[in-house]
């Protein structure tokens, strides 16, 4: 797939086939998130893969959170549902340093959703389906302390992997209209 296509009509997928990538596939996937733009050369984040045999463990950990924070039925069916989506799930957290004026925590939040979006663009590139999931229970204490976070971590993705179901992956039929997006300073 060339890469500016790519690009122009990526799109997420919540429907994901039961293949998850190789050994080696994974590797290019994580190989990928680590070249994200990085002011600094600081790699805030840390990834945690977990494969099939994890999820029951992420759906603990999950529905874990719905009680933590009194959520409602429908979040406890959506987080219980989230650990049968995907064959893969990579966890992505940022790990940010506050006391690095030169690099504000804002700017290394942003190179994690960098690493976050160069993972999936490998995976689509090796021909996966994708999809970036949060929602409250990613702040959940079980599932912080599994994914080995530190007070000033926080988790910012849960990318979730998957071979299409349908061929070839989930792309937009077109690119998207710049108007309204962009002006100029001549």
């Amino acid at each position: 797939m060339q890469s500016l296509d790519l690009l122009l009509h990526r799109r997420s997928s919540k429907k994901l086939g039961d293949k998850a990538p190789n050994p080696e596939q994974l590797e290019q996937i994580l190989k990928a998130g680590l070249r994200a733009p990085d002011h600094g050369r600081l790699k805030p984040y840390h990834f945690v893969v977990i494969e099939k045999s994890g999820m029951p463990q992420l759906r603990e950990y999950l529905t874990s959170a719905v009680e933590e924070f009194g959520l409602s039925e429908e979040h406890l069916k959506k987080a219980e549902g989230l650990s049968n989506r995907a064959p893969m799930i990579i966890g992505v957290v940022a790990k940010l340093d506050h006391n690095i004026a030169k690099v504000p925590a804002w700017e290394q939040m942003l190179t994690a959703g960098c690493a976050t979006y160069a993972i999936q663009l490998a995976a689509n590139s090796l021909g996966f389906d994708t999809v970036w999931i949060t929602n409250k229970w990613i702040n959940g204490s079980d599932l912080r302390s599994a994914f080995g976070c530190q007070e000033g971590d926080k988790i910012i993705a849960l990318v979730m992997i998957g071979s299409p179901l349908e061929g070839e992956i989930n792309q937009a039929k077109e690119t998207e209209n710049l108007d309204g997006f962009v002006s100029y300073i001549k």
